[in-house]
């Protein structure tokens, strides 16, 4: 049962009426099932294991299905398709708790090609979007993660990112309805007024902006999102750089940085260490099979054996041929300037091979990383924000990488560099059947939070496991972002019932 829940009868009550709501086929209580709702890369699942799961197909079901939940007090954890690895997967943070899950809900409403927009359900993946966008003939480009098999709204409410233009996922939605946990259905922004036709192209409506509030919170269950789309380009270019030395990390910042903040470059290009490269590769075996962290010399070996630098990052360039050519030789010059070394630049052009194109095209290429040490693989992301500054990125890079060698755990970092802000992800890899790596794991990521916080910086999205602990950061005031979350949760959510400890923020109900 959920922690501080101990009504097991009021539990089965509830799935009693979930199966009269929506059927006994989609009501899941047995261990496989629930199992199957854990997480799949943690190395104890049962840690958040719920109690089962309810999947719903109409907002009519999803409204009857809280309503009961409010009734009995159980609380439920949402998910659109429960593929965010790396943070959980469908997991809920409390134990126990039911899976709401929405991944039945399938349906694109709406591609408007000629104001670049769509409309999507929770449970539409980037691959399904990609299928109705290509057959119309690729008129609008949608951004993607590294790892494409999620939901597209659930990526955006996540904050997800992509490399592409309108990578900041977050940043593109523009219109939702939500359904609150009393079971009541609102439209935000435009939509707010019935038929309102500016619901998807305006986020300047009358009041308060809403969107941004059902972004990594537990206030409402999304059911429809509006997300703007890149209009295709008429040409791309793309060049790949290096930077040979690990401290060059630094030059390699300052070089990003300006060019994205002018414009010259519109998406947050990142370099990636070469252990990030060398993982999508094969495992580490691949290219040395001894014990503890992967030694400079073989990882000089492995450099030199992919032709690859200690940093790597690829520049995309989107529009008209004529005006990212001018772009690309700007970029070129500052290269040159910042003696980063930099290959040919790649060309396409509408009517080329599409998978040339740099546009948004789905793939489960980075989940490769996982098997890195062998074994069941998983993966850890640890993704702090700071200022777009090289000195401050550099001196992350060399305290990230302390902690990761203290702990025995090779370095996989990297660092997507937007004009003002650069995202430093660290990625930890390891085996989920190595019990030293288990407590090596928790002890690095924990210390990570500690020593970032300690710089002045904290992340943006993170693990179920540490949702208290980086919540906890963010400490102005004595947590007075905290205590207007909680007011907010208590006032839409009285009953407590929607996804408690997301992003740290307990109802009333559960809170110590």
């Amino acid at each position: 049962m959920p922690a501080g829940f101990t009504q097991t009868d009021a539990v089965a009550r509830f799935f009693d009426a979930a199966r009269s709501i929506v059927g006994e086929d989609r009501v899941f209580t047995a261990p496989i099932d629930r199992a199957g709702y854990s997480d799949p890369m943690a190395f104890d699942p049962e840690r958040h294991q719920p109690s089962g799961a309810v999947a719903a197909e109409t907002v009519e079901e999803i409204q009857q299905i809280l309503k009961t939940a409010a009734q009995e007090g159980v609380p439920l954890w949402p998910i659109s398709r429960g593929k965010n690895f790396g943070y959980g997967g469908a997991a809920p943070v409390q134990a126990g708790a039911v899976v709401l899950d929405l991944s039945r809900m399938k349906r694109i409403l709406e591609i408007n090609e000629d104001l670049g927009y769509c409309v999507v359900e929770p449970g539409v993946s980037f691959y399904d979007l990609h299928d109705a966008l290509a057959a119309r003939g690729h008129r609008l480009w949608m951004s993607v993660p590294g790892n494409s098999w999620g939901s597209v709204a659930g990526n955006a409410l996540e904050r997800g990112v992509g490399p592409q233009p309108y990578g900041d996922h977050a940043a593109q939605i523009c219109g939702l309805e939500v359904v609150l946990a009393d079971g009541a259905l609102v439209r935000t922004g435009a939509g707010a007024m019935e038929g309102n036709p500016a619901w998807h192209v305006t986020r300047n409506s009358y009041g308060p902006g809403w969107d941004q509030i059902f972004c990594q919170s537990n206030f409402g269950v999304v059911t429809r999102m509006g997300l703007w789309l890149m209009p295709a380009p008429e040409a791309t270019m793309t060049l790949s750089l290096q930077l040979p030395e690990a401290d060059d990390i630094e030059r390699g910042i300052g070089l990003f940085a300006p060019l994205r903040l002018r414009g010259v470059i519109d998406h947050d290009a990142a370099w990636v260490s070469y252990i990030g490269i060398a993982s999508y590769v094969g495992p580490r075996s691949m290219f040395w099979d001894g014990e503890g962290l992967l030694p400079e010399s073989v990882g000089a070996r492995i450099r030199e054996q992919l032709k690859i630098g200690w940093w790597n990052a690829e520049v995309n360039l989107y529009g008209p041929e004529e005006v990212i050519a001018a772009k690309a030789k700007i970029v070129s010059a500052a290269a040159k300037n910042a003696a980063v070394s930099a290959g040919d630049w790649r060309t396409w052009r509408q009517g080329d091979d599409f998978g040339l194109s740099h546009a948004g095209i789905p793939s489960t290429r980075d989940m490769t990383m996982i098997g890195w040490y062998g074994g069941r693989g998983g993966h850890l992301g640890f993704s702090p924000v700071m200022p777009s500054d090289p000195a401050l990125a550099a001196e992350q890079f060399r305290r990230a990488r302390k902690r990761y060698e203290e702990f025995g755990i090779d370095y996989y970092g990297a660092f997507g560099v937007g004009g003002r802000q650069t995202v430093a992800v660290n990625e930890i890899l390891y085996d989920r059947d190595s019990k030293e790596q288990e407590r090596q794991v928790h002890a690095l990521f924990e210390t990570l939070i500690r020593d970032t916080h300690q710089a002045g910086f904290g992340e943006y999205r993170t693990h179920i496991d540490y949702m208290d602990a980086v919540a906890d950061t963010f400490d102005f005031n004595d947590h007075a972002m905290g205590r207007l979350n909680e007011a907010l949760k208590d006032t839409l959510d009285p009953k407590g019932i929607l996804a408690p400890g997301k992003q740290g923020i307990w109802p009333a109900r559960f809170r110590t």
